[in-house]
C-alpha cells in the first residue's frame, strides 16, 4: 500500500439509512483526514466479476433477468448523501456492490485498504428483529469475517428507558 495515500473510511449505506450513520462516518473521515467511500449492496443481484478498484459486475438473482452490468450507484441515494453531507466539507465516492452485505463490504474494504468500516444498527422493529435472528447482523458478520475494525453506530440505543430489543 502506498504510505502517502489518504486512509479510507468505508460506510455501508442503504435507502432509509438514518443520517446519524453518515454523519458519524463523515466525522471520522474528517478526524483522520480520510476519504469517505459510501457502499450500497444490492441484495437482488450477485457478483460475477470484480475489478481491481473494487467495482463489480453483477447479475440479477432472478433467472428471468439474466442481464450483466456494472453496478451503478442509485441516483436518489446519492442525492440524499449529498444533502446530508453538505456543509461537512467531506467529499465522498459511491460504490455499488451485490450479494451478501457482510461479504461484499469486507471485499471492498480489502480492495480499497479501508482503515475502518462504519455500519448502523437496525431499527428495533419486529420485522428487523426476525430478519436479524435468521440472517444475522451485518456488523456481526463483518466483525467476525474480516480483519478491519468495524464501527457500529447505534440508531436506537434504548435511551428512553424502554426495553432493549433482546430483553
Amino acid at each position: 500500500m502506498d504510505e502517502s495515500a489518504k486512509p479510507v473510511i468505508l460506510v455501508g449505506v442503504q435507502a432509509g439509512l438514518p443520517d446519524a450513520v453518515l454523519l458519524e462516518a463523515a466525522r471520522l473521515a474528517h478526524d483522520l483526514n480520510a476519504e469517505l467511500v459510501c457502499a450500497h449492496v444490492d441484495l437482488s443481484r450477485y457478483t460475477i466479476g470484480e475489478h481491481l478498484d473494487g467495482s463489480v459486475m453483477t447479475r440479477s438473482i432472478d433467472p428471468d433477468l439474466p442481464d450483466e452490468r456494472e453496478g451503478e450507484f442509485d441516483a436518489s441515494l446519492a442525492g440524499h448523501i449529498d444533502d446530508v453531507l453538505s456543509g461537512t466539507g467531506i467529499d465522498w465516492t459511491g460504490r455499488e456492490l451485490a450479494g451478501d452485505p457482510g461479504r461484499a463490504l469486507g471485499r471492498l474494504a480489502e480492495s480499497v485498504s479501508a482503515r475502518y468500516i462504519v455500519v448502523g444498527t437496525r431499527e428495533a422493529t419486529m420485522r428487523e428483529t426476525l430478519r436479524e435472528f435468521f440472517q444475522g447482523s451485518v456488523a456481526s458478520h463483518l466483525a467476525h469475517r474480516q480483519r478491519r475494525p468495524v464501527l457500529v453506530v447505534p440508531l436506537n440505543p434504548g435511551s428512553d428507558g424502554g426495553p432493549l430489543p433482546w430483553e
